[in-house]
């Protein structure tokens, strides 16, 4: 190495390793690189086999460094060739014609005609990815820029090493915050007492609840989206013995199913390409806990089966590892998905569903315990307030409540809470109405029940009848005296006859 090729290493590195946001080293590098070469854009990137792409790192050109995230598709050929041992160190093409692996670069990045300069980098006999440089038109580098380039593998390599563990860390100091806020959250002291609705429209829900809580039988929660499911899992946490250790969270339906083996069960240190440390999985996160799978309908097949291989054996590997791993650990199943269907259709294992379903639990709809709105709606008021930093918590208009009290709530629990968000931003300084966003129907009256007497005959009169009782009570439903007394039927019975034909609750009515 002579005295230019030494102060070009010494500078180029100096730029190359001054941050361990590789994107700004790399910035560094390319606006004293242009000095020396054409240069249009550099960029650092990853093979990854088992996805057949390429993952880029960071990139640099006029406008600044950013950091990448993107996976660049291979076609078969490009991959074949990218998994050979023999490949070039440098490589300079001047142009993309005949290359698969350039083509597909190009067309992804919908570059016109340019040249490209490859490195690839490599350490102690290890590829640990590519630098890819180009610059617009064909014939534009030149064997001596590769041999000055060539002088820079090591100092890529270590950068890109570095990077890697370095966005590694902040992953694991990313999972540390995750199971720090469920810790924070226990220690708020949530419980299944104070789960609204519990001694109303979820009364059933949480006796049974709390009967399997102190046990280790798998639960199986059923019901729609938005219904509930992760406050009755936590509950139950909370109720168990277990509730001391972690409750750990996976939906899955929300993880690639490439990423679902590492996710779950962790991999170990170099497993596959950019594993540069250990990583636990969520099962393992979960020993000595519980772990809730949200959306368990949503498992490819492939998944269901070592998932049931897991909780048959209570041991899971790492990707990449050899040596069996025991948890213990407590499962709580969801799903929104009738699987007793997918089943018969063969899309969801039957011997998953009867270890999973040992003890089922169905949560109700809201639109099936109408009772549970008020206090809800009173629940997310002062909730949204806090978060939204109002001064103070609005009142509600007259007739609100009884609005959302008739609307049917598709979206349950999760759509009324942003129902009510959406209410106190545009209602900040009056009183909460929701006319305009939710379609409510209109109540029952008598002028409509007369309207409608050929369709609805039968309700109009037995809406009638109940009123006729509410009124000789008082407004009493339930208790000696009550509606339900007078009308010889059980109360629970007569509320859900009033929810169905939008009669309000209270005393006092005048329309009764």
């Amino acid at each position: 190495m002579d005295s230019h090729e030494r102060d070009f290493f010494y500078q180029s590195t100096v730029r190359i390793c001054s941050s361990l946001e590789i994107e700004k080293g790399l910035y560094g590098f390319y606006k004293f690189l242009e000095q020396f070469m054409p240069v249009e854009a550099i960029c650092l990137c990853l093979f990854e086999p088992d996805m057949g792409a390429l993952k880029t790192l960071a990139e640099a050109r006029e406008a600044g460094g950013r950091r990448m995230d993107a996976m660049i598709p291979l076609s078969l050929e490009a991959r074949s060739i990218l998994e050979r041992e023999d490949l070039e160190r440098v490589r300079v093409d001047n142009s993309s014609d005949g290359d698969p692996i350039l083509e597909d670069w190009a067309h992804f990045f919908e570059l016109p005609e340019s040249s490209f300069l490859r490195l690839r980098l490599v350490v102690e006999g290890k590829k640990i990815g590519s630098l890819v440089m180009h610059a617009a038109g064909r014939n534009r580098y030149s064997e001596e820029n590769a041999r000055w380039m060539s002088l820079l593998n090591e100092p890529f390599a270590i950068a890109i090493s570095n990077a890697l563990r370095h966005r590694e860390a902040l992953k694991l100091r990313d999972m540390l915050a995750d199971e720090n806020r469920y810790l924070r959250r226990e220690l708020q002291g949530l419980s299944g007492d104070e789960i609204v609705g519990s001694d109303f429209g979820l009364k059933g829900t949480m006796e049974m609840a709390r009967q399997v809580a102190p046990l280790e039988s798998p639960v199986l929660l059923l019901g729609e989206s938005g219904a509930g499911k992760e406050l009755i899992a936590n509950a139950i946490h909370q109720l168990s013995t277990r509730r001391d250790g972690p409750f750990i969270v996976v939906n899955c339906g929300a993880i690639p199913e490439t990423l679902l083996d590492s996710e779950l069960f962790g991999h170990e240190k170099g497993a596959f390409t950019g594993a540069m440390a250990q990583k636990k999985g969520r099962f393992e996160r979960a020993n000595r806990g519980t772990i809730f799978l949200d959306e368990i309908g949503e498992l490819p097949l492939q998944a269901q089966v070592r998932m049931l291989r897991v909780l048959q054996n209570m041991k899971i590997e790492r990707v990449g590892g050899t040596e069996p791993i025991p948890v213990d650990i407590r499962v709580i199943a969801a799903t929104h998905r009738d699987l007793e269907k997918m089943m018969l259709e063969n899309r969801f294992r039957e011997d998953l569903w009867f270890r999973l379903n040992v003890f089922p639990i169905t949560i109700p709809p809201l639109r099936e315990r109408r009772a549970d709105i008020p206090a809800l709606v009173h629940y997310f008021v002062e909730k949204k307030s806090i978060e939204l930093k109002l001064p103070s918590s609005p009142k509600l208009a007259p007739g609100a409540i009884d609005q959302l009290v008739r609307y049917n709530w598709p979206g349950n629990v999760r759509e009324l809470a942003n129902v009510i968000e959406r209410a106190l931003i545009l209602n900040r300084n009056g009183n909460l109405v929701f006319d305009r966003l939710v379609n409510i129907p209109k109540p029952v009256t008598e002028d409509s029940e007369e309207r409608n007497s050929d369709v609805l005959e039968l309700n109009a009169a037995m809406a009638r009848h109940i009123r006729q009782a509410l009124a000789a009570a008082n407004g009493k439903v339930h208790g000696p005296g009550g509606a339900a007394q007078l009308l010889g039927i059980n109360p629970s019975t007569l509320r859900n006859r009033m929810n169905k034909l939008s009669i309000s609750y209270g005393r006092h009515r005048n329309n009764a």
